[in-house]
Order: structure tokens, then sequence, then C-alpha cells
């Protein structure tokens, strides 16, 4: 039976409500998020619940992780619908806290990942954002102190951004990758896909045909640098501006020509419109 969460927004709240949550040694699970859940950020809370006696779900748009140019005051907020979500799937507790709590003034320590963070992928893009999210995440770990931690492999290049800094700074978390939930027609979900115009809809699973193309000819003997050039043609044919489809190493995420050379992924970004889209898949 569902049942409404506690809702903590200030430190002390959420000290309180964590030795609440810690009584008879329960483990915990944290599932961080910015917010505007979709059926994506559900399946991070199941996975959540299946690892762990207690969920909790961090709700936070974080201004370190954006840009000027960036969409952070448009970024959806959907307080209501989130809280409905998360009070449906049986979360336990839910850390709501505003920018003050989370940069109080004088705030002045920040992290600068480096390996999977400095592998030219998002961070040639967006230099600005593994900090962003390495700082967060890092202050979420010790704010919250969990057992585990659920993020979606969609953010590939984040996901082993965070797990690499776990390990090396000691934190005592253990990461977990959560598959890529998809739409109907193959479209990665994501918060921002509501900025999709309707022609732009039509056209963003592309990105996923695209690679699974490029999969499929690689697996048959094509050679990466063929396969992703002909993909990459029809993505920008259905009118996307690419910024990069690579193949890379599974965990260090360096390049990678081959399959003889360990396990693949292969990673996309492109705008259409005014919207950028990110995704991934196994090769």
């Amino acid at each position: 039976m569902s049942h409404a969460p506690v809702i903590a927004r200030t430190i002390p709240a959420l000290h309180r409500a964590y030795n609440d949550l810690k009584k008879r040694n329960a483990t915990i699970a944290l599932v961080p998020t910015m917010g505007a859940l979709h059926d994506g950020h559900v399946s991070l809370v199941r996975l959540a619940q299946k690892r762990a006696k207690r969920v909790v779900v961090s709700v936070f748009v974080n201004p370190e992780q954006f840009a000027p140019h960036e969409d952070f005051a448009s970024y959806p907020r959907t307080w209501k619908a989130d809280l409905a979500k998360l009070r449906d799937e049986g979360v336990d507790l839910v850390w709501n806290p505003d920018v003050t709590t989370m940069y109080p003034d004088g705030f002045a320590t920040r992290i600068t990942p480096e390996g999977p963070a400095t592998a030219g992928l998002e961070d040639r893009f967006r230099p600005h954002f593994f900090g962003g999210v390495a700082t967060v995440v890092a202050k979420l770990f010790t704010q919250v102190r969990p057992d585990y931690a659920i993020f979606g492999e969609k953010d590939y290049q984040q996901l082993k951004v965070i797990a690499r800094m776990a390990r090396d700074l000691d934190l005592g978390v253990k990461i977990v990758g959560a598959p890529v939930v998809r739409e109907r027609d193959g479209l990665a979900m994501s918060s921002r896909n509501i900025y999709l115009s309707g022609d732009e809809r039509r056209a963003a699973p592309v990105l996923f045909r695209a690679m699974k193309d490029a999969a499929k000819r690689i697996r048959g003997g094509e050679s990466f640098d063929a396969a992703l050039h002909a993909s990459a043609r029809s993505i920008t044919q259905a009118g996307f501006n690419l910024d990069y489809l690579e193949a890379r190493h599974t965990e260090t995420l360096a390049p990678i020509s081959n399959l003889s050379a360990g396990p693949a992924r292969m990673l996309v970004a492109a705008r259409i419109g005014t919207t950028r889209l990110i995704d991934n898949i196994k090769i």
C-alpha cells in the first residue's frame, strides 16, 4: 500500500528522518533526481526498492550543472505531480532542499572529476557539467548516507563519472546503473522531451534507430568508422545537428575501434530545434 513520504527540506529535518529510517539497521537506497519525474524515474525507484529496505528520492534542480546559456530557469518543475508519483510508489523520504541549503553563502568547495569526466563526450560540449554533477552528488551522498545510489544508464558518462568518484573518494555507497527506459517508438525517456514540437518528436526516434543500425552493422563485421558514418548521416538527414556519435569502451569510455578491444558502448548527442537529446546502447 502506498503512503505519503516524509518530506525534508532542511539538513536538521533530513537528519531526523534519516535516523528514523535507520532504525533496526535498515538499508537505504538513494535515487537522485531533478524532478519532472517520468516512468524512467519510476523504474529507478522500483530498482531501489529491490536493493534496499528504505528508499530516499532527492528532488533538486542543481544550478551548478547548467551553463549560463542553458535551460536552468525554464527546466520543468512539476512538484505536485512528482510527489504524487513518489507517494504511489511508496517512497519513504523525499529530500527537497533549496539552493541556499545546498550552496549556502560562502560555499567554496567543488569537485573537479577527471577520468571518465574528461573522455571527450559530454565534457567537450558542456565543460562545466561534470564538476557540477560531482559536487552535488557528493553532497547528496554525505547528507543522505545511502548504502546504494541508483542512476539511469541514459546518462551513461555521468554514471561512470559518479561510480569513479564514489570509488576514488571511498564514499561507502554502491552505485547501481539502471537500463534506459524508452517510449514505444524507442525514444529514451527524458524530462526534456516535453520541449519537442510535434514534428521534432516524430523525428526524435531516429537517434535510437540509427544506433541500432550501426551496432548491427558492426556486429556483422563492418568497420566502426563506416557504420558510424552511415548512421551519422541518417541522424543529420532527419533534421538533427549532431554533436557526437561514437563508440567507446564500456568501462573506461576510451575510444575503441573494434570489438576485440573490449566491450563497447555507442553514445550519441544531438540537437533538434532547441532540444538536446542524448542516448546510448551496448554494441
